[in-house]
């Protein structure tokens, strides 16, 4: 689309993440994006402040996420990285129970404002996701997006596909990999280096 781009979140784009959040009104009672990160030693120095512990996972480099950019404003973004940087995963319990080993990297949530839904930018999120880990070297990449085929019948909030759907991950080239909890599954693709691509 014109006027679209990718960015990688970094301290310069900042300031792109916080507008989407404060234009979403928050996402899951003012998460920020933080529940899948290890608690840092300094948590105490930002308890309850969701956003101060976000900003500072990304000054200090161990929070990425691919924002959809759209006429100056982020629209969408899929958060990634490695294992040792999104440590907290929902059903871990079962998740490691059937793990064969851990991936180079994670996508654990993607969001995209509630006015521009339904316009597939989720899956334009994740394709960029996947385009900076290619830029970082490629790896094993495992999404944990909603299995609708489970839910027939169901309807589910677009706001609760925090991660998409295995149907997109699909789209994309990931193949199914195991279950993940009642509803979830976990979804695997090798990336190449983008030198190779």
């Amino acid at each position: 689309m014109d006027g679209q781009a990718i960015e990688a979140l970094t301290p310069a784009t900042w300031p792109l993440f916080e507008e989407f959040f404060d234009r979403q009104g928050g996402l899951f009672g003012g998460c920020w994006c933080v529940h899948f990160h290890p608690d840092p030693p300094w948590a105490h120095e930002t308890t309850g402040d969701n956003r101060a512990m976000k900003r500072r996972f990304v000054e200090e480099g161990v929070a990425h996420a691919a924002l959809v950019v759209r006429d100056g404003h982020a629209v969408a973004y899929a958060q990634y990285g490695a294992p040792a940087e999104l440590t907290n995963l929902h059903h871990r319990k079962e998740y490691d129970a059937t793990k064969a080993a851990d991936p180079d990297w994670r996508v654990t949530c993607i969001q995209v404002l509630k006015h521009h839904r339904r316009q597939g930018l989720a899956e334009v999120a994740l394709r960029g996701a996947l385009d900076l880990i290619a830029a970082a070297g490629g790896g094993l990449v495992e999404g944990y997006p909603h299995d609708m085929a489970l839910k027939e019948g169901k309807k589910t909030s677009s706001s609760f596909l925090y991660n998409g759907t295995r149907r997109m991950y699909e789209r994309v080239g990931f193949t199914y990999d195991r279950s993940k909890g009642q509803f979830n599954c976990v979804m695997r693709l090798e990336v190449a280096p983008a030198a190779s691509r």
